[in-house]
């Protein structure tokens, strides 16, 4: 006869009751989730490619920083920037220390700044240190705007129009710049073709002085009036200026024509100068149609550019019958 079991009888194993593992098991069979990607894997190739264009892509966007930054200017030091305050110079915002020690030079910095409307700006100095490269600021710096040069062959071509059209009573009056380097050159010749009624300063745009902030302060308010074009190539600009109607004489102290004998005087007019010591290039001298020398001294080798150009041009404004 058969044993039977009772109802509710537990059977047991000759080794002991089973244990459960209680749901500790649960993680080993949900597994470890999706596959990474291949770029997310660091063993993997296409990780290393990731990596390297993250790598050009973040150097990149230093690179346009840097180039952001360099493109405006920033006036650093009290005197300086009172300075250029004064003179006119366009500026976009006046940058002040947190808890600067104020004097004179701060509080007519804040006072020109309120009545031209430039907003101050409040940094800490680490930040201003950073924003200057650690230049000496003594807690105050302007940031000064690029300037926007106009195509010097489109500025030559409307000129022209205009004079042929009747629009200008004296002919155009240009002042074009071989390798002037220095600023403060720049801006005093910006000056005199101010006063003595010259129309544009043309310059290359490489190897040539730019509208800095230097440049700006020694127009005292001159750059204002007298705009400052750029074109690519020297020499292809007064070939052009030439096609235009537009004679170009050249400074040089070895000239054929001594600027009182000057005849073209009254005609469209381009002076070109070159730098002190080094004159004018071999391509720009052929490029004239005469080379002119200002009389001096013996014992004087050469004139500072501007002021060569400021003398041209007084002589020029004299023959075209200038009153001041």
């Amino acid at each position: 006869m058969s044993a039977t079991r009772r109802p509710g009888a537990v059977r047991k194993n000759k080794k002991g009751p089973t244990i459960g593992t209680g749901g500790h098991g649960r993680k080993a069979l949900e597994g470890k989730g999706p596959t990474p990607k291949a770029e997310d894997r660091e063993y993997h190739k296409a990780h290393r490619e990731k990596m390297l264009r993250d790598r050009a892509a973040q150097k990149h966007t230093t690179n346009r920083s840097s180039r952001l930054r360099s493109s405006e200017e920033l006036v650093t030091g009290r005197n300086s920037v009172v300075e250029a305050l004064r003179a006119d110079i366009p500026a976009k915002a006046l940058y002040m220390a947190t808890r600067v020690q104020m004097d004179d030079r701060v509080r007519e910095a804040l006072k020109i700044a309120a009545e031209r409307g430039i907003p101050v700006l409040e940094t800490g100095k680490p930040e201003l240190d950073r924003m200057t490269d650690d230049a000496v600021h003594q807690g105050l710096a302007l940031q000064v705007p690029p300037y926007n040069y106009p195509d010097a062959h489109d500025l030559v071509a409307e000129t022209m129009v205009k004079w042929q059209k009747g629009y200008m009573r004296k002919a155009p009056l240009f002042v074009a710049l071989d390798g002037i380097t220095d600023p403060r050159n720049l801006g005093a010749i910006i000056r005199s073709v101010a006063a003595f009624g010259g129309t544009a300063v043309l310059t290359p745009e490489r190897r040539s002085a730019g509208m800095t902030a230097s440049a700006w302060k020694t127009a005292a308010g001159a750059a204002a009036r007298v705009p400052v074009a750029r074109a690519t190539n020297l020499n292809n600009l007064l070939k052009d200026a030439k096609e235009e109607g537009i004679f170009v004489i050249g400074l040089d102290g070895g000239g054929s024509v001594s600027l009182p004998d000057l005849t073209l005087a009254n005609e469209p007019l381009c002076v070109v100068v070159g730098a002190e010591g080094k004159g004018l290039s071999r391509l720009v001298a052929e490029n004239c149609d005469q080379i002119v020398s200002i009389p001096i001294h013996a014992s004087t080798e050469s004139l500072n550019a501007s002021m060569a150009v400021g003398i041209s041009l007084y002589e020029v404004a004299r023959k075209r019958g200038f009153q001041g």
